[in-house]
């Protein structure tokens, strides 16, 4: 009865470890494929296109009706991605706000959206259900970090410092004003991996990338899907 007391204790005590270990890999494996998935999209569109930077638009925006509600198709993003990206990328349903934010569902539970009203560049991916996502944790900047993940696509010339890491790129984690190390990611005063910054916790997508898409160790908090 002793040891049977024991086995249980064990198990009780590891049981959450490896639920923790299973929804780590799922989140892993869902960002991974978002980002490579986003990227070969651009790609194929450059084939037909030609260079992204020629079509790229940093502008956002949505014409409503009387009652506040979206009119469809009238979304800038949307209108963008459906001429570029919507017969690369297989989506199961898309949602626009009022403000013209359109959310993309994917097949595997994971969405991504436009982080802005006004401009393209920032994006979130939610490695589970948006709504879910922000309910869990009270808010999208409580949630950033955990089950939504934050993205820059930025492809435009620009010569200020801060662009370096996504200028002339595609979509790519969050490193506006990273410095390139390794503690930046953590520290940043404006966008680090820690609720004082900023923009909470925006570079931390850039802190797993960096780890081979590997949640590391030290990451200072435990991600949902």
């Amino acid at each position: 009865m002793v040891t049977l007391g024991i086995i249980g204790v064990v198990a009780a005590m590891t049981m959450p470890v490896l639920i923790q270990n299973n929804i780590n890999r799922t989140v892993e494996t869902r960002l991974a494929k978002f980002y490579s998935v986003f990227n070969q999209a651009l790609k194929m569109a450059e084939v037909e296109y030609g260079d992204k930077e020629g079509w790229y638009q940093d502008k956002n925006g949505v014409i409503t009706d009387e009652d506040g509600n979206p009119i469809e198709g009238s979304s800038i993003i949307l209108e963008w991605y459906n001429i570029y990206l919507a017969k690369h990328i297989k989506t199961i349903k898309i949602t626009v706000d009022s403000e013209g934010r359109p959310t993309f569902y994917l097949a595997d539970g994971s969405a991504f959206a436009a982080a802005h009203s006004n401009v393209m560049r920032d994006w979130i991916f939610y490695s589970s259900d948006p709504e879910k996502c922000i309910a869990r944790h009270g808010s999208l900047a409580n949630a950033q970090g955990k089950c939504a993940f934050r993205f820059i696509y930025m492809p435009a010339a620009n010569n200020a410092e801060e662009w370096k890491y996504h200028t002339g790129r595609g979509l790519e984690p969050y490193k506006y004003g990273w410095d390139g190390t390794s503690e930046d990611l953590y520290n940043n005063a404006y966008a680090g991996c820690n609720d004082s910054s900023t923009c909470r916790n925006c570079m931390c997508t850039s802190v797993i990338q960096e780890n081979g898409w590997k949640i590391p160790k030290n990451y200072p908090y435990r991600v949902s899907r």
